[in-house]
């Protein structure tokens, strides 16, 4: 490890370099999944089942969804993490969500931003915690890191998402918009030197310097999207001070901004540590006394600004079915419940979202350039629903649709988009199901079916000896 960058840290609280290193050069692999409530409401025992040994090991003290795995199973072989019941997400991060609720009355309906969202660990946390009634919108910059948001937002299976690829830029014309603004700044990632080694070598001051200009310009852009006593969520995976407290200290200045305590436990070794001017909140994760990566996270409150109201749109809606339509496409989906679903179409593929976030969803269209919005169901043609593997693994799919329980083997084989080795009969659309989890669509013919999992998630690893 560079004795320059190890230098930098010199003085900062909680930094012991001994210590430090040392943990740096272990070969321990810190493992941490968190599970998707919508789908595992029983709680974590339904994980890993083909394991001769439980593999769960202790919970995170901060996420009340996360947990340590003792050891890394080959997730890609299974089922389950396609089917989207778990998320694979460093512990550390998962702090976001104390974060939130301290800052933030979540039982409320809440607007809700993540602004650098690839590849979906925070989105997918963020949407878990916030009310059915709350709007995320989950963004990425990055064109070629969408494709990998969107498969993890689908597998998660809610509903109140929507998915947009803008620079920070745009959304400054939405001004006082969001209740809340996640912002894990892209940044120089020394907190991951131990799980990546080869960001060791990447790192520079220099580098640091232009992330942290490129972190100002980032938040600059979207804080008047911020409404008045709107919260800043801010985050990295850098030691650099000058990604962290300094930028705190900048915010505090900059915007009039004021920073927020938040409360930790002693036993979880988090290491609280005061910017030098304004002596706002940071809080740092040193992998020598938590188990995790390094993390760095404050939380701020915006003093200025406005509230923003109901959205006006004029002369704007989003296309209704046809009740004929409606009837068809209600089959699919579960009875209304909270919140009430409306159903909508473009380019004659429908879309399922909550009815009262219909004219947000226009506002959005207006402002940004939005890759999905709520849950795709599928395409009507000639008086039926061509499904979509959204709605195969979604939360709201109907109970009533025809199924097939396959084993272990077959959903492998079915993940492959490779023949099942089992009779099956029948006519038409069903869902292939893992131990009562939905994995996709297969159509059934004479002699015969089709198998529609998506061509481009599935699985190409062969490792049969390997298990889950």
């Amino acid at each position: 490890m560079p004795e320059e960058f190890l230098s930098t840290l010199e003085g900062i609280n909680g930094f012991n370099k001994e210590s430090f290193v040392n943990t740096h050069l272990s070969d321990e692999q810190i493992v941490s999944v968190r599970i998707n409530p919508q789908k595992l409401s029983a709680g974590n025992d339904q994980l890993f089942p083909n394991e001769s040994t439980p593999i769960i090991s202790a919970k995170i003290p901060w996420a009340s969804n996360g947990y340590y795995l003792s050891s890394r199973p080959l997730f890609t072989l299974d089922p389950f993490f396609h089917a989207g019941l778990y998320y694979v997400q460093e512990a550390s991060s998962m702090f976001v969500e104390q974060a939130l609720k301290q800052s933030t009355d979540i039982s409320k309906p809440l607007k809700v931003l993540d602004l650098c969202a690839a590849p979906g660990g925070k989105s997918t946390l963020l949407q878990s915690l916030i009310s059915h009634e709350s709007l995320l919108v989950s963004n990425e910059l990055i064109k070629s890191r969408v494709n990998i948001l969107q498969e993890n937002i689908i597998k998660w299976g809610a509903s109140n998402i929507v998915i947009t690829n803008n620079d920070p830029q745009y959304f400054s014309k939405m001004e006082n918009y969001f209740d809340v603004i996640l912002v894990d700044a892209p940044c120089s990632g020394s907190g991951l030197f131990r799980r990546d080694p080869e960001a060791i070598r990447e790192w520079s001051e220099e580098n640091v310097k232009l992330c942290s200009y490129r972190q100002q310009r980032i938040l600059a852009d979207i804080w008047p999207a911020l409404k008045k006593n709107g919260i800043l969520i801010y985050s990295t995976c850098s030691y650099s001070k000058q990604e962290n407290e300094d930028m705190l200290d900048w915010i505090m200045e900059k915007f009039e901004a004021d920073s927020l305590p938040i409360s930790i436990k002693p036993e979880w070794n988090i290491i609280e540590s005061r910017p030098d001017v304004n002596k706002g909140y940071g809080y740092r994760f040193y992998p020598d006394k938590i188990k995790g990566e390094g993390f760095f996270i404050g939380c701020l409150q915006k003093k200025n600004g406005n509230s923003f109201g109901t959205p006006v749109i004029k002369k704007q809606s989003l296309e209704k079915l046809t009740k004929n339509d409606e009837l068809i496409v209600r089959t699919h989906i579960q009875p209304e419940k909270n919140p009430i679903l409306a159903c909508f179409k473009h380019n004659n593929m429908v879309y399922a979202l909550p009815a009262h976030l219909e004219n947000d969803i226009i506002f959005l269209r207006n402002k940004l350039y939005l890759r999905k919005a709520g849950i795709l169901l599928g395409k009507l043609n000639s008086g039926s629903l061509i499904p979509e593997h959204e709605l195969a693994i979604s939360a709201i799919v109907s109970k009533e649709i025809p199924f097939i329980e396959v084993d272990k083997e077959n959903a492998i084989q079915y993940l492959r988009k490779e023949e099942l080795k089992m009779d099956i009969s029948g006519r038409g659309w069903t869902l292939i199901q893992y131990k009562k989890q939905n994995l996709g669509w297969i159509k059934m013919l004479q002699n015969r079916f089709n198998n529609y999992y998506p061509t481009e998630w599935r699985i190409v690893m062969r490792n049969p000896k390997s298990q889950v």
